[in-house]
């Protein structure tokens, strides 16, 4: 062994070894699972939660605290006493034959657009937590635009990020009257991926679609022949949908954009406490709400 003095790996050489480039990735592609999903129950009991689903929406009923939603439910002929609906499962089943089993999300990249559905994994920033966690300080800090911007470029750099959803933190430091305006610009000038609107405001909603439409430099009649954007939505377990939500998505479905519904159902808390009663209500909570899209515009891509 020579007695020759050995250079250490770390100090200045390894921070320009470290810092050399720009970081190793994978090239841009959307993940296929190759394997067979779980199935964890028996037919019989796949038809037991379907019917558990179905008897909900026909007897108990879902409430929709929106006026318009109400009105369009009546105008489909379902039973609507005061702000409950009860829908016929063989008008919720017609209804849901009519959305699309996979469909396209095309940003103002079409290099970056998604195919949703089959067998297609897709991945994405998390939504508005408040805070994010400062390495340097060794605490945890309230969002700003500045940091959020900096989530942006993160987003928009990974090729694991496939769309850029809600704000990846909250810019607290921007009036929320205006924090749409400003979130959404910063999303649509520094990512060219799918992009998110909450549904928290007609007026949110409406500057949202027109911004993401001028960015990809599309006319009305474009910008609404296919998704170029998406929602997604939460019901107000147990069994209501409220009314932003609700109008939001109307708005995004009768300009052809695509929806997701999320039901908020804490098992125990908001749900059954079992899995199975927890299930059956996410679906009837979830299949009354795209039923009503898919009457409003068929074919709208719900999931």
């Amino acid at each position: 062994m020579s007695d020759a003095p050995r250079r250490r790996s770390g100090g200045r050489a390894g921070n320009t070894r470290g810092n050399r480039g720009a970081i190793e990735q994978m090239p841009w592609r959307i993940v296929e699972n190759t394997d067979r999903p779980i199935e964890p129950l028996t037919q019989e009991g796949i038809e037991a939660i379907h019917e558990g689903a179905m008897t909900i929406l026909e007897d108990i009923g879902i409430e929709f605290l929106n006026t318009e939603a109400l009105a369009i439910f009546k105008d489909a002929g379902c039973k609507v006493e005061g702000e409950k609906v009860f829908l016929d499962r063989h008008w919720v089943m017609e209804m849901i034959g009519k959305a699309p089993s996979e469909f396209t999300i095309t940003p103002r990249n079409p290099a970056h657009e998604l195919t949703v559905g089959g067998n297609k994994l897709l991945f994405g920033n998390v939504s508005s937590p408040p805070n994010y966690w400062d390495m340097e300080l060794g605490r945890k800090v309230s969002g700003t635009r500045e940091k959020c911007q900096d989530f942006f470029k993160l987003s928009q750099y990974f090729n694991c990020i496939h769309f850029v959803g809600g704000y990846p933190v909250e810019p607290v430091d921007v009036h929320a009257s205006i924090r749409h305006l400003e979130a959404t610009y910063d999303k649509l000038t520094l990512t060219d991926k799918a992009a998110h609107t909450y549904c928290l405001g007609s007026e949110r909603v409406e500057d949202t679609m027109e911004m993401v439409r001028i960015a990809g430099g599309l006319s009305h009649e474009e910008f609404e022949s296919k998704p170029h954007m998406y929602t997604n939505i939460n019901s107000t377990s147990p069994l209501k949908h409220d009314w932003p939500m609700i109008d939001g998505c109307l708005r995004l479905a009768r300009r052809g954009q695509a929806i997701f519904v999320t039901p908020f159902t804490l098992a125990g808390a908001m749900a059954p406490v079992t899995m199975a009663g927890a299930v059956t209500q996410s679906i009837a909570e979830a299949l009354c709400a795209i039923a009503l899209f898919q009457y409003v515009r068929p074919g709208i891509p719900c999931v």
